[in-house]
């Protein structure tokens, strides 16, 4: 995911809480969503503007905002 924002490892330590995971259950929709997206093949999925632009800011990557809007 070169050239886009880059999120936090949620498999990093951290002084509270310990790993994000630990914080969402095992049953939790969000984990089915998280899988489900990141077994889709998103640039066969036609998603515009795929290809991050060389100048300006990064953009989100488009598999961590289709798993938000799945979510939302």
């Amino acid at each position: 995911m070169s050239g886009y924002i880059e999120g936090v490892d949620r498999e990093q330590t951290t002084l509270f809480p310990d790993r994000l995971q630990d914080w969402i259950c095992d049953d939790h929709p969000v984990r089915v969503i998280d899988a489900f997206v990141d077994a889709l093949d998103v640039a066969a999925a036609d998603f515009n503007r795929f290809a991050p632009a060389q100048t300006g800011r990064p953009g989100y990557h488009p598999a961590v905002l289709l798993k938000l809007f799945i979510y939302g």
